[in-house]
């Protein structure tokens, strides 16, 4: 099997509902982070990676997240008029060459597993792929698929991301039991999803990055349900420990955003805008002056 992954899978069938009303009308990818959406981040960092292949897993209402990898010639045709050059540079990223982007419909809900499984027409036998979870942002100098497809080379198998978190919120999380800690790689024994409050045999936590080969597929077409009664990712990467070259665990070098959550998402928008050297003066400024009042009242 090759260990050259150019192919990749992006979940984005779920309704959003912590975030209404806004889903109400637009989908949660196309949701703004300082003035890129969330899917445009997880678009980039795949690219950065050497992914050629993009499919886009989605369901009913998704249609302004098609559009918007699409070209926009009234627009193009505006800027190029004004010579606003810069601008037309930006919208060049949001472009996806013809056949470069595939999507597949999640008819009903039925867990991350099922939807990953609704591409497997699309994934070779032989092909290893990514799958990006766009809720997930991480901040990083190499980007954090980019690390991992180095990784992955030297190890085949299958690969998931993971970070440490404190031990009372393992609860949330796919949890890794570890039978060989390497420092930046882990080789698993075991995998537990949502553990039970002092059962996680670990503190290592699965986020939404990982690379997969097509024995995954096999063992999520068998539609097993697992935690909270639906298909589970984790339980399919599971049942490949006992396989060689088996299961890893990559401890990435970045900052992870849960933008899944209206808090994570608000700490994305703060970490990033402090990021950008046309935004942080004056928005490091104004967080002071938040922060100082407060204290001033006291």
């Amino acid at each position: 099997m090759s260990r050259k992954v150019t192919k990749a899978v992006f979940p984005v069938a779920g309704m959003g509902t912590r975030f209404l009303p806004a889903t109400k009308s637009i989908p949660k990818e196309i949701m703004t982070l300082v003035d890129r959406p969330l899917i445009q981040y997880a678009i980039d960092e795949a690219r950065a990676a050497g992914i050629k292949e993009f499919i886009f897993v989605t369901s009913r209402g998704k249609n302004a997240l098609e559009d918007y990898f699409d070209h926009a010639p009234e627009l193009e045709s505006s800027l190029k008029k004004k010579g606003k050059t810069d601008l037309l540079d930006v919208l060049e990223t949001t472009n996806m060459d013809s056949g470069a982007i595939a999507y597949v419909r999640q008819h009903k809900a039925l867990g991350l597993g099922h939807a990953v499984w609704c591409a497997n027409r699309l994934i070779a036998p032989d092909e290893p792929f990514a799958v990006l979870l766009p809720d997930d942002v991480i901040a990083a100098e190499k980007p954090c698929l980019q690390q991992m497809t180095e990784a992955y080379e030297e190890t085949g198998g299958c690969m998931v991301a993971a970070m440490e978190v404190p031990p009372e919120k393992a609860k949330a999380y796919g949890v890794l039991d570890v039978q060989e800690d390497m420092g930046s790689m882990v080789k698993v024994k075991g995998m537990v999803e949502k553990p039970e409050d002092g059962k996680a045999p670990s503190n290592l936590a699965v986020i939404g990055r990982y690379i997969l080969n097509n024995k995954v597929l096999n063992n999520l077409s068998m539609k097993q349900k697992g935690a909270g009664g639906e298909i589970q990712l984790t339980d399919a990467i599971a049942a490949q420990i006992d396989s060689d070259p088996g299961v890893y665990g990559y401890r990435f070098r970045g900052q992870r955003f849960d933008c899944g959550s209206k808090a994570g998402f608000l700490q994305a928008t703060v970490a990033f805008g402090l990021a950008r050297d046309e935004l942080k003066d004056e928005f490091g400024e104004y967080l002071k002056h938040m922060v100082a009042l407060p204290k001033a009242a006291q």
